[in-house]
């Protein structure tokens, strides 16, 4: 049996991931700051009152789950705020950067000791971080932590290749959340696709930059 520990799931993709990996045999590990009825009610294990920003909330998540091996984490958790040039807000970018990339990061790190030899790992990004696909500006603190996350993604799939461990930073397509106002394909289209994705992720094309449908992205 394959375990998945994922991020970010309390609503939305994150919820999708879970759902699709559990219904699938896996054992999965949701992680979020706080659960849902329907997360409850999906059998799994849910561990609660996690901020990624906080070192005391991951130490309290890694004595909770003591002795477990990990095969697969999704680094899914993620916030975007609208800002542009004429009303940016140094405070939000810097509270994005703290959640999307040294969040991402923290957590990973504090995770790899968990990690079978031959486990993959999964930043959910944004093509939003990529430099050669802007052409419209906005979201500065959005665009700028995604970037962050982007070269997090590559340096890790570099430093844990020696060890057997694959990375992929995937964008999930405009996906219809609270965080796009429900614009985009459905949760449900978006986590298989990504799934997909995690399954083909090995040693050959680790730290590749993919949309959830496989096409590779520019950076």
């Amino acid at each position: 049996m394959t375990t998945y520990l994922i991020t970010g799931t309390n609503r939305g993709l994150g919820k999708e991931l879970c759902k699709q990996a559990h219904s699938k045999g896996n054992k999965v590990i949701a992680v979020c700051r706080q659960s849902d009825q329907e997360l409850e009610s999906l059998e799994i294990s849910v561990e609660t009152g996690v901020d990624i920003t906080s070192e005391q909330d991951i130490n309290s998540l890694l004595n909770r789950i003591q002795g477990v091996k990990l095969d697969v984490l999704i680094n899914n958790a993620g916030i975007a705020e609208r800002k542009n040039l004429y009303n940016v807000d140094f405070d939000s970018i810097r509270k994005q950067f703290e959640v999307n990339a040294i969040g991402t990061l923290r957590l990973t790190y504090a995770l790899l000791p968990l990690m079978e030899s031959n486990g993959k790992i999964a930043i959910i990004t944004s093509r939003m971080g990529s430099i050669n696909d802007n052409t419209s500006s906005g979201y500065y603190g959005y665009r700028i932590s995604k970037v962050a996350v982007n070269m997090i993604g590559k340096c890790l799939s570099i430093d844990l290749k020696q060890r057997g461990i694959s990375v992929a930073i995937l964008h999930p397509g405009l996906v219809s959340t609270r965080t796009t106002n429900f614009t985009g394909i459905s949760p449900a289209e978006s986590a298989k696709n990504l799934l997909a994705r995690i399954d083909e992720l090995n040693l050959e094309n680790t730290g590749t930059f993919w949309h959830a449908k496989g096409e590779v992205l520019s950076w």
